[in-house]
């Protein structure tokens, strides 16, 4: 398998399981709305009294060099996509955002699996990688799939709307990542998981130590319930439960880089 610090990798096709998150913004969503014309939702914001900017990680944060870290049939010969629906409990009925969705491997696989059984949101930040992901929706005739236009700092999900949030292959690479988290919880609703499929490996080598992990996910109040190794695929899902109410940004404390010295 091509790894995800090789050119080779990071210049395949395909945008799955990866968001271009650039810029840090903080300000919440309220509602979403329909954009004329692209059937993309975009979120509608106003800036609640007493809300402030999260603190920013207090580690580096992986550059996006390409929308993909592998192709999806070569992801599909490991069984990928399979094990951690299966994991995560995803079946028809229940409500998955896939964040970051890029090009939809998981938004595709999972709207399969629902058989129209359930709603999906495909959320990124990249309008065009929505638009070419809603055309490959509208071709395989998927209307349970909505796709939402978000923010690095926030998904502007709509309230109480997911019972499963799944990040693939792009927590390095999200600028307010306390931000986003906080942010999220408004939309989980009870009894919701989040899941991290992400490489055990530095952060600018496009990885998420899972030390790290764990303790960014718990600044923002959000609970380790357990974590997978996606053998014979490469990676890990990591699973947490959020808390009731996201934490005020004063209460946010970032970790340290805890990747291994003498990487990127």
């Amino acid at each position: 398998m091509n790894q995800i610090g090789s050119d080779d990798a990071h210049r395949m096709i395909g945008r799955q399981g990866r968001s271009r998150l650039r810029v840090t913004l903080a300000m919440p969503a309220v509602a979403v709305a329909l954009a004329f014309g692209t059937g993309i939702a975009r979120a509608q914001t106003t800036e609640p009294p007493g809300d402030t900017v999260y603190p920013g990680p207090a580690r580096r944060v992986a550059r996006v060099v390409a929308p993909a870290w592998a192709s999806e049939l070569e992801r599909d010969r490991t069984g990928e996509a399979d094990r951690v629906m299966d994991l995560l409990r995803i079946g028809p009925g229940v409500r998955v955002a896939d964040l970051g969705a890029g090009a939809g491997y998981y938004t595709m696989r999972v709207a399969r699996r629902l058989g129209g059984v359930g709603t999906v949101y495909a959320e990124d930040i990249d309008p065009a990688y929505l638009a070419e992901l809603q055309a490959r929706l509208n071709a395989e005739g998927f209307v349970s799939v909505q796709t939402v236009l978000g923010r690095p700092g926030d998904p502007a999900l709509p309230p109480a709307s997911v019972d499963v949030a799944l990040l693939s292959h792009m927590y390095h690479e999200i600028t307010d990542p306390f931000g986003f988290l906080a942010r999220l919880v408004p939309a989980l609703a009870p009894g919701a998981r989040v899941g991290v499929v992400d490489l055990e490996r530095p952060i600018l080598s496009h990885g998420t130590p899972l030390a790290l992990l764990r303790c960014e996910m718990a600044a923002v109040g959000y609970e380790f319930e357990d974590v997978y190794q996606l053998i014979p695929s490469e990676g890990y899902l990591a699973v947490f439960t959020p808390p009731d109410s996201p934490p005020p940004p004063s209460a946010v404390h970032p970790c340290g880089d805890q990747s291994p010295p003498n990487h990127g």
